[in-house]
């Protein structure tokens, strides 16, 4: 009997509950009163303020250079995951010293064919890189073999991919599904769980069913289907449908014999479009791991399915997003977002998802992290998957609607008071990874809620607000100058953010002319409106609804739609 208990956010034990409520009040205090501080200092020591706001900026400037310099790490990463052939890797790496031997035999003929002066130029240079690369790769296997790893077949390996769905046409799903079975892994090891709503027209469910169960008829090993009712103790929300579709495919598995240890559960957005060598690239990383029951395998997002369609405020928001979970990728505490994988042993273990709460691709992460005691790490796979942009029936909406993802991702912070209550407790966990989680949760969402406000507008309260005798001082002259270059200077993260959102667009649909990449180029002049307004505000909005005890009672689900 499974004996692992996680904290309930809506506890009902009076010590519990007021530890709970202590904890919600801690990040929306914070934010409040650096806004509240910022402003009436302003008035009373406008000097102290000016100094804060130039060192912040110091301060910003190198966290953008930071970002940018390893957001360009994580795209060359992107770029050589893309041309690897995980196919192959995974076919050969079972017998890990002969498939090191062949590839050494492999760089030999290349070194061979570079002393050769009948080369080209390009081709010295492309056989320069795969030498690099294969010698790259025969260090990893060599530390397989040193550490006497036992690799996984991958012919064990079951994967299931669940799309949670709850008004979505089939139109959105299908090419989510269409994308599973062009990839280079074998389909009939691969088993598709639909996950629908009761809430839904049943009408319009059924014919979703109906019509995706025929297209991909005979396709996959399964294609399963449920239908969650939402029951007492449940929100109407993602974890809820996700838990009890994974509760049936548990009993499907148990009736076909099928290992928990061997199948990898995906857990994809319902437009989640995946890249052809995603399940390949996924089964690689679990069977060559040792500790592959306590890892999380998140691939990039990127939002292109739709991204020439939407605004240029949208586009603003989601390549900024897209640019934060490539620099994220670099990091060892990176937490599972979005569209993701893990075991379903692991699953079964933490008691699947929370069925009453908001978040759930990150706090199934922080299950895992509890249920082995802080050594639970998200493994990367250097592939992206696209997802949609917000897309609207008009302007307007499709911004309002953007503003309401955004703050449904910031609710995210619904995860701290709960993780906190685990961590604190757990005398398995070190005090310093304790402090390091602690510190990280809540700068992330204070930097997230504050710092596009201190930058475009709380920087310039003293100059308001100081009085007369503050600005009469050198200070108070040379702010706006000291801020203007420095600004200048983070302007280097912005020349970034514009290079790299070119190297990932997407193909340009022919409906559109040439002149819609010029649009590309002036969006980004929107980036001092988006910053506050489409990025920060969100979070300042669920950071305050946590702090008054509003919280959300349902999961609000993103309209989709495809422009024709």
């Amino acid at each position: 009997m499974n004996t692992f208990q996680f904290p309930n956010p809506r506890t009902t034990h009076a010590k519990e509950r007021s530890i709970q409520r202590f904890l919600e009040l801690v990040p929306g205090t914070l934010t409040w009163f650096t806004f509240i501080s910022m402003i009436t200092l302003s008035f009373l020591l406008p000097l102290w303020v000016a100094v804060f706001v130039i060192i912040f900026d110091i301060y910003w400037i190198f966290r953008t250079i930071f970002i940018s310099s390893y957001s360009i790490m994580a795209y060359r990463a992107l770029k050589r995951g893309e041309k690897i052939d995980w196919w192959s890797r995974c076919q050969n790496i079972v017998q890990p010293k002969s498939y090191a031997d062949q590839l050494r035999m492999r760089v030999g003929d290349i070194r061979n064919a570079l002393k050769r002066g009948d080369i080209s130029l390009y081709n010295r240079y492309v056989a320069f890189r795969e030498k690099k690369e294969l010698l790259r790769y025969i260090r990893s296997i060599d530390e397989l073999v040193s550490n006497n790893v036992s690799v996984m077949d991958w012919k064990k390996v079951i994967h299931v991919v669940m799309f949670p769905t709850a008004n979505e046409g089939p139109e959105i799903i299908e090419p989510a599904i269409q994308a599973v079975a062009e990839s280079n892994f074998p389909n009939e090891q691969v088993i598709i769980l639909l996950a629908t709503e009761e809430n839904e027209s049943e009408k319009k469910r059924i014919q979703k069913v109906e019509y995706l169960r025929s297209k991909f008829d005979g396709t996959f090993r399964n294609f399963l289907v449920t239908t969650h009712a939402v029951t007492e103790g449940e929100m109407k929300c993602k974890a809820s449908n996700a838990t009890y579709a994974a509760k049936e495919l548990q009993k499907h598995l148990d009736r076909e014999g099928i290992g928990y240890d061997r199948v990898i559960f995906s857990n994809f957005d319902c437009d989640t479009v995946c890249h052809q060598q995603y399940f390949a690239a996924l089964t690689y990383a679990f069977i060559t791991d040792p500790k592959r029951l306590q890892r999380a395998y998140q691939p990039l997002p990127m939002y292109n399915n739709n991204l020439w369609d939407t605004n240029a405020f949208v586009r603003i928001i989601v390549l900024s997003s897209s640019f934060w979970h490539m620099f994220q990728s670099t990091r060892r505490e990176m937490v599972t977002f979005s569209s993701h994988s893990e075991s379903f042993d692991t699953l079964v273990k933490v008691g699947f998802w929370p069925v009453n709460m908001i978040s759930e691709d990150s706090i199934i992460y922080w299950k895992g992290y509890a249920y082995f005691h802080g050594d639970y790490e998200v493994k990367v796979i250097p592939l992206p998957v696209s997802l949609d942009a917000v897309l609207a029936p008009t302007y307007v909406r499709t911004i309002v609607n953007q503003y309401k993802q955004k703050r449904r991702w910031a609710y995210g912070i619904e995860n701290f008071p709960v993780i906190m209550r685990f961590l604190w407790r757990d005398a398995s966990v070190s005090f310093f990874k304790k402090i390091k989680v602690t510190f990280e949760m809540l700068e992330g969402h204070h930097s997230w809620a504050t710092a596009p406000f201190i930058l475009a507008l709380l920087g310039w309260m003293p100059l308001i607000f100081g009085g007369y005798e503050f600005n009469q001082s050198v200070i108070a002259h040379n702010l706006p100058f000291v801020t203007r270059q420095l600004m200048s200077l983070a302007m280097f993260g912005l020349v970034i953010s514009v290079s790299l959102s070119f190297l990932l667009l997407p193909p340009k649909p022919k409906k559109y002319s040439r002149w819609r990449y010029v649009n590309m180029v002036f969006q980004w002049i929107l980036v001092p409106f988006t910053a506050p307004f489409l990025g920060a505000l969100p979070a300042v909005d669920s950071q305050t609804r946590l702090l008054f005890g509003k919280y959300f009672g349902s999961f609000w689900v993103t309209e989709k739609i495809r422009k024709q």
